[in-house]
């Protein structure tokens, strides 16, 4: 594995730091190396774990910041059983009415137009990887929204690449800056709505994540046919997130192998149903280099996946939204993946298994709308692990017919 541990990191930078970029580098650095909060970052406890944020106390901050909204734009919220519930994700009203097929996602793959402004952690460029608290991370590109159309039936656009560094020495602390009740770097980086529309001229990483649903028959000890929900917690392992429930699969959006082809959205969830549940450590863009000519080639395939990819209609997939995460300016494509052979469960259920990235692995029932609707509640969900939740949820709704009995789940936006 190509990599440096903390002591290279630091010698890569040398002892200019704060002579080239002020302390901006410096928080990105002992939070890569796992070092105690000492530059203002905080939200932080003993070993390196940091405490999970409150989903509703993000999303109210981050509204009070970014304040009221034109006609077109509006905060991501609903109402669940009568309850309210609240988020952090921009949308529009027909970026969550999308009813489009994952793989009619065709994002083009084109060269960075011109130069943007430098972020504060600029010129953290080359592969690196940060080995205390556990926490690694690997200098892969990443796909960077230049442009993007979305509406019903159809998701398009254009990306282009940044690297993975870039990204967490810049706007992935806007996470921890938030945890920590500071907005020097998000005055910076992110300073008000339109800045965050503005993506052709900001580091606009995201992904992809999805609600997984598997049809399973009727059982004498559970009762009728129903879909088998999964939900993660996050480990302490990955960039973001830990410690916070989220959908799986869940990924960055980023070329494997095949930079044009990998842009589409499908080609990353599909990469990350691989690597997250289904064990396949070779597609894990923090693992090794990719020696692979084709990584997702039928020949490579895991056993469940082959056997999905089989016979058509075994799966669906479906993006059910779009939207920016104030938390860090991310884009987020909300998907909803739906096993409808109900075979796949008592033949392949007993080898799925969530990968390094997830500290536990949990699953609800769509006839158990008690506990789904605790579980909605829930303060520990990422905003974007909400945001795919609830709109998975009204679509499993829409065509789920019998196997499906959920609270009402009415948008506000």
């Amino acid at each position: 594995m190509l990599g440096r541990p903390v002591a290279d990191v630091r010698a890569f930078f040398g002892g200019e730091t704060s002579r080239r970029g002020g302390l901006a580098l410096i928080p990105g650095i002992d939070w890569l190396a796992g070092t105690p909060a000492r530059h203002g970052v905080e939200g932080t406890q003993p070993g390196g774990a940091r405490r999970p944020g409150l989903r509703k106390a993000e999303a109210e901050e981050l509204r009070r910041y970014y304040g009221a909204l034109g006609s077109e734009h509006c905060y991501f919220a609903a109402e669940v059983g009568g309850e309210a519930v609240a988020t952090s994700i921009l949308t529009r009203p027909d970026w969550t009415d999308l009813d489009s097929a994952s793989d009619s996602f065709a994002l083009d793959v084109r060269s960075d137009l011109g130069p943007r402004p430098a972020a504060p952690n600029d010129g953290a460029s080359r592969l690196v990887k940060a080995t205390a608290a556990d926490v690694r991370i690997i200098d892969r590109p990443l796909y960077r929204l230049l442009d993007v159309d979305v509406c019903a039936g159809r998701v398009g656009g254009m990306v282009g690449t940044a690297s993975f560094m870039e990204y967490a020495l810049g706007p992935d602390l806007l996470e921890r800056e938030l945890e920590a009740g500071e907005t020097r770097l998000r005055s910076e980086l992110l300073p008000d709505l339109r800045s965050v529309l503005d993506v052709r001229n900001r580091l606009c990483a995201g992904g992809a994540l999805a609600l997984t649903a598997i049809a399973r028959p009727a059982d004498s000890a559970r009762g009728e046919a129903d879909y088998l929900l999964l939900v993660q917690e996050r480990s302490s392992h990955v960039v973001n997130g830990s410690g916070r429930l989220a959908v799986i699969p869940k990924g960055f959006h980023g070329p494997l192998a095949d930079q044009r082809g990998d842009a589409r959205i499908g080609a990353t969830l599909r990469r990350e149903l691989e690597e997250e549940l289904f064990g396949r450590e070779d597609v894990d863009t923090t693992g090794e280099v990719q020696r692979a000519a084709d990584p997702m080639h039928p020949a490579r395939l895991s056993e469940p996946m082959r056997w999905l990819m089989a016979e058509s209609g075994r799966v669906r997939t479906e993006c059910t939204g779009f939207g920016f995460n104030l938390v860090s300016g991310n884009y987020e494509f909300a998907a909803l993946v739906v096993i409808e052979d109900e075979e796949f469960w008592p033949r392949f259920g007993g080898v799925v298994e969530a990968n390094w990235e997830v500290s536990g692995l949990r699953q609800y029932s769509t006839l158990d709308g008690e506990l789904v609707s605790e579980l909605i509640a829930d303060e520990k969900w990422t905003n974007e692990g909400l945001f795919a939740f609830l709109l998975g949820l009204r679509r499993l709704s829409e065509i789920g017919g019998a196997r499906v009995s959920l609270p009402s789940i009415d948008l506000r936006c």
